[in-house]
């Protein structure tokens, strides 16, 4: 029986068929032709909600974002596991995860993070062929009544307008 005031099959479903678009197919798998980040890195950063652009790695904003402010590592190169990134882009990866935290912190005063790295689709990558590690920003009290009562997160600005705020400030 269902303790969750909403009934019995609130959680049941939950429709965005707005990703569509973003979805190969059900496991995740792109190709570098097909792939997001791939994609970003050959737009304007504008239009791939690229913050910033390094020799083997860059920082992207998370288009289905938990938290405004989440923020992605991406790798350049097209590659899916940790153990098949090179020494480079191992320590690129570490270093601009750090500029992200300060930058979070500096600019949007997040008081912690949950940083994590999905591995295969499995394991809930949902770009299972391209590595990519999240950076979430945390504030004290940041789980309010909405993900409780309604079921969803408010972010308060848009996800353009973070980007631009970011790169604007980006600590090194």
């Amino acid at each position: 029986m269902s303790t969750d005031p909403r009934g019995p099959h609130a959680w049941d479903r939950l429709w965005a068929p707005h990703r569509k678009q973003y979805l190969a197919d059900e496991a995740g798998n792109f190709d570098d032709k097909t792939c997001p980040f791939c994609i970003a890195q050959e737009v304007s950063d504008e239009q791939g909600l690229v913050i910033v652009r390094r020799t083997h790695t860059f920082a992207v904003m998370n288009k289905y974002p938990y938290n405004s402010g989440h923020l992605l590592i991406c790798t350049n190169r097209h590659v899916a596991l940790y153990d098949q990134m090179s020494p480079e882009e191992t320590q690129e990866m570490a270093e601009l995860t750090a500029q992200a935290m300060r930058t979070l912190r500096e600019v949007a005063k997040a008081d912690g993070f949950n940083i994590g790295l999905n591995q295969g689709n499995v394991a809930g990558a949902g770009v299972a062929d391209h590595i990519h590690q999240h950076v979430v920003p945390r504030w004290a009290g940041d789980i309010n009544f909405m993900p409780i009562v309604g079921g969803t997160k408010v972010l308060p600005e848009l996800i353009e307008q973070t980007r631009l705020l970011l790169s604007e400030n980006w600590c090194n």
